[in-house]
């Protein structure tokens, strides 16, 4: 495939605004400028991606290439299955208790905000939940330590998110629970820093955060966890079926998967996940210090919880709120308005969001409070 040359015109360049949604999120404009320089023509065929059989050779190539960059950026061992599949992370909410929940059996839940709270009341139509930890008694402001964790004596496996994206509350170490597999949604924070595959035992991300458009998740499960699937589970919800017809047992999210496989190619021609951590650690610590430094804004995340990705955020006014988003949207400062279930703002900050995103925003933000606070 072709590298990153395509460049937009100046007064293009001009219209791109500093995008901070929380999903769907910022893609990479290279990204972007690649996928419409071969929209209608891919690679000379005369056709685009969209109207490819993804049975052809030529999309078979995409799909392989796109597997190997991710298996190369998070170095996932061989042991491990990587899966594109529909229906995005909510699916998986009931995905994972049919294939890995046994009908008499128990699976240990951490709440730690509304994701992770969804997935568990997902999983008590299949069977037997246990809440082993909650961060409500911190008013999700906290993560309480393993120590506190109440875990049961044989569970099917752990599910916790790693990065609560509405609330701005992220884990900053791995739960170690011996044998019990870990299973991780790790929509909001995947591919932002390394991480070690091995500790897992089923890592899932809907894509339209730091991988790719909507319309896609991407599985990452153990080997070993393939095949146990209930009896009543639908054979497009089946891992196994999954994994042993390459994502294809159907006609898959093809333009999803191809645009995935661009940020990947481009998130390893950035210098892999190392460098995306020093970029990812810069723009938080800009952000987040700033914030800390005023008597206007707050953040009241527990500083070794707080997110990477979502940074919330108050003015000291709640009044203020709309004009301050109007200011910022005049500026090309998007979508900073809070989740309608917490309110305030939030700045989501994945990697295809630029240190100079962040630093345009903090200028903003000290111009606010010097007028109005």
């Amino acid at each position: 495939m072709a590298g990153y040359q395509i460049r937009l015109r100046a007064n293009d360049v001009s219209k791109r605004a500093f995008n901070f949604c929380a999903g769907p999120a910022a893609l990479p404009e290279a990204v972007l400028q690649r996928a419409q320089a071969e929209l209608l023509d891919w690679q000379g065929r005369g056709l685009s991606v969209m109207e490819m059989s993804h049975r052809s050779d030529e999309y078979t190539a995409i799909a392989s290439k796109a597997e190997q960059d991710l298996r190369d950026l998070l170095s996932i061992p061989s042991n491990y299955k990587v899966l594109f599949l529909q229906g995005g992370a909510s699916q998986q909410f009931a995905e994972i208790p049919l294939n890995l929940l046994p009908e008499d059996g128990v699976a240990d839940y951490v709440d730690t905000g509304i994701w992770s709270r969804k997935s568990m009341e997902e999983a008590r139509r299949f069977g037997a939940v246990n809440l082993a930890a909650s961060a409500k008694p911190y008013d999700y402001f906290a993560i309480p330590g393993q120590n506190e964790w109440q875990l049961s004596d044989n569970a099917a496996y752990l599910h916790y998110a790693s990065n609560e994206t509405i609330g701005g509350l992220q884990f900053d170490w791995v739960p170690d629970l011996g044998d019990t597999p870990l299973v991780v949604d790790m929509s909001s924070d995947i591919l932002s820093r390394p991480i070690d595959v091995s500790q897992f035992g089923l890592i899932y991300a809907g894509a339209q955060k730091n991988i790719g458009p909507s319309g896609l998740v991407v599985v990452i499960v153990r080997e070993d966890l393939l095949g146990r699937a209930r009896s009543s589970c639908p054979t497009m919800l089946d891992y196994k079926i999954a994994a042993d017809n390459g994502s294809m047992y159907n006609t898959p999210a093809t333009f999803s998967w191809y645009l995935s496989g661009l940020v990947f190619e481009w998130l390893k021609e950035q210098g892999g996940l190392e460098a995306m951590e020093q970029r990812n650690r810069a723009k938080q610590e800009l952000l987040y210090g700033f914030i800390d430094s005023s008597e206007f804004y707050t953040n009241p995340i527990s500083i070794n919880a707080r997110s990477w990705m979502n940074v919330p955020f108050r003015l000291a006014d709640e009044r203020l709120d709309k004009t301050f988003l109007a200011g910022a949207d005049a500026r090309g400062l998007l979508n900073l308005k809070g989740h309608r279930s917490v309110g305030g703002m939030r700045a989501s900050i994945y990697n295809a969001v630029g240190l100079d995103a962040v630093e345009a925003l903090v200028a903003y933000m000290s111009e606010f409070e010097k007028e109005h606070g």
